[in-house]
């Protein structure tokens, strides 16, 4: 028999060795059976037990461990934690100075936090990128051949040559404004029949699902990317008071995309009319389709290189005067007129006494609808006379806001048709004001429309507006980032949706009436 070595081992026979004897004692004389008697006894016996199954345990256990080999069991003999994995989630046991190592009882256990996921806009999700190995083309050299095609055309014409008309690299700075310059080789090429771009170089116009929207038609996505990507080959200046610019696009203006010229233009804005993008992508989610395609570009001709809008230039455009910019001269009375008489709707033919334009009756219901959202005034209330103006508004700026007086001979403004189809109204110069409160909304511009279009309106009742405008307008990659990305995008929206619901709360209470104008 060995003398017990551990502190455990000890107590257990010290406790043995009296409870033994007292167990015998109990059992084997004649005492009276107390119930002290008992209870002492019995737990006497339990423990003897549990001490018996203890011993059997280790020598199993001993028994084990000799059938496994002296290298399993040294293995295991070193592990602090037999019971718990070693996976990296616990913290090793720290060294003392003598060379033992302290075993520690603290587990260390790593939670992992739930990712939080923002909503998934349908078509918005960047996929993965896969090298592609293309076959290079003979005619195309060392660049790939991608995005869509371009009209053909003339091979011949070199992609330094000077467009005639048109200023190459010229300083076209007014007094007081920054120079512009011409930068050349970082922009996407236009040459043969379609569009080049370099390897590395990346479209400003996102689409990563299979299609685009359903309300953005092919040729406006083609003429998007024209504007986004097009190589610049000059600048033209324009005459207007706004400051913009015409800029120059290298490719032909054959076929459906309009140029100023044997190229493709588009008109270049200040910073501050950023807002056309977005006008452009509510006009087409509410099936207007009355504005022209616009984007953001950053500008190489500017030094500071702020992100400017830019509008394609249609040369169908009618001509205008040079007081209202307008292809049909109106004023606010006979615009009134005009309302009441529905000119050209279901087919009639206007009276000549009726006042009536060339213009279909539906036009003036979409363009009242789309201005009053955005609160566009130029063009039915060029003095302002609808709302508490700011300084900065153009119409305090030219001196217009007293002349409130006499409304009716007060000249609507940016009013144009198209050459070959005067019936319907193109929206130009559509530069919003989100910042306009809910208790200074300019109700004159619905004054006297009486129908509104179902496509819009029908989009403003369904819940889906918001979502609509993030996935169109997350296609811009410049202006999603000028404006702060998703949180900035939002907040215009929230803008445009209460507009939306004050725009329905009016229909409803004046029981204006939703109908089809669809021809």
């Amino acid at each position: 028999m060995t003398c017990p070595d551990k502190p455990g081992q000890l107590i257990n026979w010290f406790i043995c060795s009296l409870c033994v004897p007292r167990v015998r004692k109990l059992w084997s004389s004649r005492r009276p059976r107390t119930r002290r008697n008992l209870l002492l006894g019995t737990a006497c016996a339990i423990y003897l037990g549990f001490l018996v199954s203890q011993v059997g345990r280790a020598s199993l256990q001993q028994g084990r461990a000799a059938e496994k080999g002296p290298h399993q069991s040294h293995d295991t003999a070193e592990a602090p934690f037999p019971e718990i994995p070693l996976d990296g989630t616990l913290a090793p046991p720290e060294s003392q100075g003598n060379g033992t190592t302290l075993q520690l009882n603290v587990v260390y256990i790593t939670l992992r936090s739930k990712r939080s996921k923002p909503a998934n806009i349908r078509g918005t999700v960047k996929p993965k990128r896969r090298k592609k190995y293309a076959v290079a083309s003979p005619a195309l050299g060392q660049e790939a051949l991608v995005g869509p095609s371009l009209p053909p055309q003339d091979g011949s014409r070199a992609a330094d040559a000077e467009v005639p008309g048109y200023v190459q690299g010229a300083n076209l700075a007014k007094a007081g404004e920054r120079p512009w310059r011409l930068i050349r080789g970082s922009e996407v090429h236009v040459a043969g029949s379609d569009f080049r771009r370099r390897k590395t170089q990346e479209s400003n116009i996102r689409i990563y699902s299979e299609s685009a929207p359903s309300w953005l038609s092919k040729e406006d996505i083609l003429r998007m990317r024209l504007l986004a990507d097009g190589a610049v080959a000059g600048l033209q200046p324009v005459s207007s008071k706004s400051g913009a610019r015409l800029l120059v696009l290298e490719g032909s203006a054959a076929g459906s995309v309009p140029g100023c010229g044997p190229s493709p233009c588009g008109l270049l804005k200040q910073p501050l009319d950023m807002s056309e993008v977005f006008a452009f992508h509510l006009d087409r989610i509410l099936g207007l389709n009355r504005t022209l395609p616009s984007v953001s570009r950053k500008s190489e001709f500017i030094q500071d290189g702020r992100p400017c809008p830019l509008i394609l230039w249609d040369s169908s455009l009618s001509p205008t005067s040079n007081e209202t910019h307008s292809s049909v001269k109106l004023t606010w009375g006979t615009y009134q007129q005009s309302l009441k008489q529905k000119c050209w709707q279901n087919g009639r033919v206007p009276k000549p006494e009726w006042g009536c334009t060339e213009i279909h009756h539906h036009e003036w219901s979409k363009l009242a609808l789309f201005d009053f959202l955005l609160q566009i005034y130029n063009r039915l209330d060029t003095n302002c006379c609808g709302f508490r103006p700011r300084k900065e508004d153009a119409c305090v700026q030219n001196g217009l806001r007293p002349k409130c007086d006499h409304q009716d001979s007060v000249a609507l403004a940016h009013v144009i048709q198209r050459k070959h189809d005067p019936r319907h109204l193109v929206f130009i110069d559509n530069k919003g004001f989100f910042d306009r409160s809910e208790d200074n909304l300019n109700f004159k511009l619905l004054e006297g429309i009486k129908e509104f279009p179902e496509s819009a309106v029908s989009v403003l009742k369904s819940q889906h507006l918001r979502q609509k405008l993030l996935q169109s307008l997350f296609l811009d990659k410049v202006y999603w980032e000028s404006q702060g990305g998703r949180q900035g995008i939002e907040k215009l929206i929230d803008v445009i949706e209460q507009r939306a619901k004050i725009l329905l709360t009016y229909i409803n209470a004046h029981g204006a009436k939703v109908l089809p104008m669809n021809e």
